[in-house]
């Protein structure tokens, strides 16, 4: 009888292992074959390509588990590149069929700066979400009437601050920031040089009712990173300064600017131009240093001129140590956060709010912002 008790427990024992194991089996066949197939957690597509930075918002995208299906650009030249560099993208013929698809969850965009918030205004009418490349909104009035649309339609109308989110050393030292190892944050400073290139813009680049002025345009970045690592939620412009000082042949065009920021949990300088000289191996040394309590952090994005290679370079000094960190290999979860959020309406890869703030104080910085008269 003992026997028989030992036979029939070890017999459930076993069939509770075994059926444990089935479980277990199944569900790593499911993963292993949605892996293998690489199932897309959205479809999404490209409306206007004005700015090479649309191949670094696909492929984010696209690490996030999205599919670029279709895309749309009017000038031949560039439809044909974007064509070469994503053969599985079909080219249409309107932004219209992409608009009526309802197969497309997500557009990006690149186009000229002036026309990125009235698209933006009909992607979310027709239920979609809407990724666009920076300056996502040129004026005050564009920004009004993209707030009530998207609050309408409670579609995504996220802004791709590229500088913080798709740059390795500047999401470190996001962590590094959160984690408390320079204390609390004081003061952002940031710089954004670019190089001029004239002779490969278009026309509108030299025009700043296309482009909405320079710290409309490459400001952006920093009033973003100056509001994530401030944590500030309300910010006033105390000065504010463009001018053209080197370009006479190009009379709309703005080649310098500054500003200072004083927000609710910290301050801010703002420095962007169209300075980087041609000894220089990339197209501006743009820099973040953010001061803390404790301590400070230096980063130097695309180049460090002291000798080291590459960019995503991290500088760290706090009260027990001065530190070198290579961010190279660190990852960038922008792509895979934003894309979840499209699935889940959530908000953890950037806030809505944040984005038309860092756009709100960047438009009155460039409308108040007085003009550099001087000559050289």
């Amino acid at each position: 009888m003992k026997q028989s008790i030992l036979n029939r427990r070890r017999f459930i024992t076993n069939g509770s292992k075994a059926a444990a194991g089935i479980a277990l089996f199944s569900s790593l066949s499911k993963k292993s074959i949605a892996l293998m197939h690489n199932e897309p957690k959205i479809k999404f597509s490209v409306i206007n390509i004005n700015h090479s930075h649309i191949y670094g918002m696909v492929d984010a995208v696209t690490r996030g588990g999205g599919e670029l299906v279709s895309f749309y650009a009017k000038e031949p030249d560039l439809a044909s590149a974007f064509a070469k560099k994503y053969p599985q993208a079909k080219p249409v013929r309107s932004k219209k069929e992409i608009l009526e698809d309802n197969a497309i969850q997500l557009i990006l965009s690149s186009g000229i700066p002036v026309e990125r918030a009235p698209l933006g205004v009909e992607v979310m009418q027709h239920g979609k979400d809407y990724l666009v490349d920076k300056p996502g909104i040129t004026t005050l009035e564009q920004l009004e009437a993209v707030r009530r649309v998207q609050k309408e339609t409670k579609r995504m109308y996220t802004i791709m601050y590229s500088e913080r989110l798709e740059n390795r050393a500047t999401v470190k030292a996001g962590e590094l920031v959160k984690a408390g190892i320079i204390g609390n944050v004081i003061q952002t400073i940031g710089m954004g040089p670019h190089r001029m290139n004239p002779a490969s813009r278009p026309e509108w680049f030299f025009d700043k009712k296309y482009f909405g002025g320079i710290i409309t345009d490459i400001g952006s970045h920093q009033f973003d990173q100056f509001l994530f690592f401030t944590g500030s939620t309300k910010a006033d412009i105390v000065s504010a300064q463009v001018g053209n000082v080197h370009y006479p042949q190009y009379p709309e065009f703005e080649d310098f600017g500054d500003v200072m920021l004083r927000g609710n949990n910290g301050t801010g300088y703002i420095r962007v131009d169209w300075f980087t000289p041609d000894g220089l191996n990339t197209w501006g040394d743009a820099r973040l240093t953010i001061l803390g309590t404790e301590g400070y952090i230096e980063i130097r994005k695309n180049i460090d001129i002291g000798g080291r290679e590459g960019g995503n370079h991290l500088f760290i000094v706090n009260q027990k140590e001065t530190r070198y960190i290579n961010c190279n290999k660190d990852p960038l979860p922008f792509g895979e956060l934003f894309v979840n959020d499209i699935v889940n309406r959530t908000e953890i890869a950037i806030p809505q709010e944040h984005c038309f703030l860092a756009t709100e104080l960047a438009l009155k910085a460039q409308k108040s912002a007085q003009k550099l008269g001087f000559k050289k």
